[in-house]
């Protein structure tokens, strides 16, 4: 398939999932966009796990009134995941482990209905 050129400012993390995926897929547009978005998430996740490892990998910090706080790095990382998250589902890529997704399994039990029916989509 041949990778499209990676997007200028991608680091190593980001760099290493677009070659990954444009090796493997043939990508519309508008899919790289969000290839591209997933890419730079990564690489933000990266740089707040780097912050976080250099902080010491603490749990909780003191807040402004001087009371213990869950650290916020770990809030941002989550937010960052669950963010690229939603992105990678978006791009809707074959599961490569042989197992069909639910709304898959669904699709196919309603051609079956709508062939057992005389239904056509």
């Amino acid at each position: 398939m041949g990778g499209k050129r990676v997007p200028s400012g991608l680091k190593d993390g980001g760099r290493r999932v677009w070659r990954a995926i444009t090796d493997a897929y043939s990508l519309r547009e508008d899919e790289l966009v969000t290839l591209e978005d997933v890419c730079r998430i990564t690489d933000v996740i990266v740089e707040l796990e780097m912050a976080w490892t250099a902080d010491g990998r603490p749990m909780t910090t003191k807040g402004s009134m001087g009371q213990q706080v869950i650290h916020p790095l770990i809030g941002e990382i989550r937010t960052q995941r669950m963010a690229r998250n939603a992105l990678w589902r978006q791009l809707k890529l074959p599961d490569e482990s042989g197992v069909v997704p639910a709304n898959q399994q669904r699709e196919a039990a309603q051609s079956r209905w709508a062939a057992a029916h005389g239904k056509t989509a």
